[in-house]
């Protein structure tokens, strides 16, 4: 995602109370989607929940991400003055 996006401020999990570099994308497992057949897990799809954070409600970053394939656009929410724009990306 680095190299797609050109954000050097990414953080996979970042743990409470980490000061961010923004804008900045953070992102995390979200959910695994199984497939099964004959009683097994067939194949398994994560799911990962991919967060761009920006003082710019029209963000480059957010742009880039949007355009990824397999990402869909989940929601957008402002929190102390920086726009998170949530989007869930698939496997």
């Amino acid at each position: 995602m680095n190299k797609t996006t050109g954000c050097a401020n990414l953080y996979y999990q970042p743990p409470t109370g980490l000061r961010m570099k923004y804008p900045c994308i953070v992102y995390s497992e979200g959910r695994i989607q199984n497939w099964h057949a004959n009683d097994r897990v067939y194949i398994q799809h994560p799911f990962y929940t991919v967060t761009v954070i920006d003082a710019d409600p029209d963000s480059k970053l957010k742009a880039a991400v949007s355009v990824l394939p397999k990402c869909a656009y989940d929601r957008q929410f402002v929190s102390d003055n920086l726009y998170h724009t949530v989007f869930t990306l698939y496997t």
